[in-house]
């Protein structure tokens, strides 16, 4: 098995969310090459499930894939917050519901090809009605759906998004 081994990182980018990296890596202590390297910050989602059973999803536009999504709520962590309250924090801005009584469901590395991301996904069943929060950036539409159409539509391609794809086929394994 070959060894790999990090002789140097070099920062190329310093972005708001994310910061790009190229890693000069040696292997089998002979061979150099770089990787590029995305390194995230960390994040949490929710999977919010409503008295009625059905789960509450965002609808919204993604810039990076111009396209819109529907997925969980979910969003990267504050300086010196857990992903628990970041989860928390999350559903409420973008639902505008609490939600309590939250149990972990899944961890999910987004894009191990190129970058750390690590999304730790939580759900609840116990949500307060509040109200939206919305990042001045954020344009978030609110819709319910029952699980089983939610996996339907994973399966016809319509939900691509890979922390609500794992989010919703661990949930529908829990609940089996």
């Amino acid at each position: 098995m070959e060894q790999f081994k990090r002789i140097k990182r070099e920062q190329a980018f310093k972005g708001r969310i994310i910061d790009f990296y190229n890693d000069t890596i040696v292997i089998n202590n002979a061979k150099q090459v770089v990787f590029d390297f995305i390194e995230h910050k960390g994040a949490s989602a929710m999977l919010p499930v409503a008295k009625d059973g059905k789960i509450l999803m965002v609808h919204q536009y993604r810039n990076a894939i111009d396209s819109y999504t529907l997925e969980l709520p979910a969003g990267g962590l504050n300086p010196g917050e857990d992903n628990l309250t970041c989860a928390i924090r999350e559903c409420k801005e973008e639902t505008g519901y609490i939600p309590s009584n939250v149990k972990h469901l899944i961890d999910v590395h987004t894009t191990v090809a190129f970058s750390n991301e690590l999304i730790k996904i939580y759900y609840s069943k116990d949500l307060t009605l509040s109200s939206q929060n919305l990042d001045v950036d954020e344009y978030v539409d609110v819709k319910s759906y029952p699980l089983d159409e939610l996996i339907k539509m994973i399966y016809s391609g319509a939900i691509t998004d890979a922390k609500t794809i794992a989010g919703l086929l661990a949930y529908k394994h829990k609940m089996e």
